[in-house]
Order: structure tokens, then C-alpha cells, then sequence
């Protein structure tokens, strides 16, 4: 299989608290999120929608990806990955605009 990564925008339309599985439940605040690992947990929450998706194929630009948009947005500490070092794959912006411009940036094209 060929390496490839995604970045999801996902805007939480009203703060809310959602359960991250075993990591527990975090209190999250309207606005957006990018996301690459463990996104069904925030996906299942009733105020949450997928408003973009940026891929990169033939190149796992992840981690990259995830330090670039916590020096620009907000990182939400504690929801990284298993097999890497990162200390979040989860970052925060009050408005799109904060972590769009990230993900467009580090990823090929759009969806």
C-alpha cells in the first residue's frame, strides 16, 4: 500500500465534551479542528461536521503536518499517536481560516 496522509477540518459547531476512548473526555470549544488520528471520536459528536479534507498521496506528511498546525493554532494536549513521538494530532483554531491555511499549505490538493 502506498503512504499517503489526510488532514481533516472538522468545525464544532458548540463547545462541547467528548470522550477520546481511553484518553477520557476533553471539553472542547466551538470552532475548528484539524485532525488526522482518532477522528470518530470527535465525528461522533452530534455538533461536529467534516468541511474539508486535504490529502497528500505517495508521502506521510503527518507528524509534519500535525507540529506545523500546533505552532499555528491551539494544540489539544494528550490525543497523539501511538507510534510516534508527537504530543497531539489534534489542533485548534477559533476560526477555519487558522488551520486551513495550514493543511492547504502541507497537503497536495483538496478533496
Amino acid at each position: 500500500m502506498e503512504p499517503g496522509s489526510y488532514t481533516l477540518l472538522v468545525e464544532l459547531a458548540e463547545p462541547a465534551t467528548v470522550e477520546f476512548g481511553a484518553q477520557g473526555a476533553y471539553d472542547l470549544d466551538a470552532g475548528w479542528y484539524a485532525r488526522h488520528w482518532h477522528v470518530d471520536y470527535l465525528l461522533g459528536h452530534p455538533e461536529s461536521r467534516v468541511a474539508a479534507v486535504y490529502v497528500t498521496e505517495h508521502e506521510d506528511v503527518e507528524c509534519e503536518t500535525a507540529r506545523a498546525l500546533n505552532d499555528a493554532a491551539s494544540p489539544v494536549e494528550g490525543l497523539g499517536a501511538s507510534d510516534c513521538d508527537c504530543g497531539t494530532h489534534l489542533a485548534y483554531g477559533a476560526t477555519r481560516e487558522t488551520v486551513e491555511a495550514v493543511a492547504a499549505e502541507r497537503h497536495d490538493h483538496p478533496l
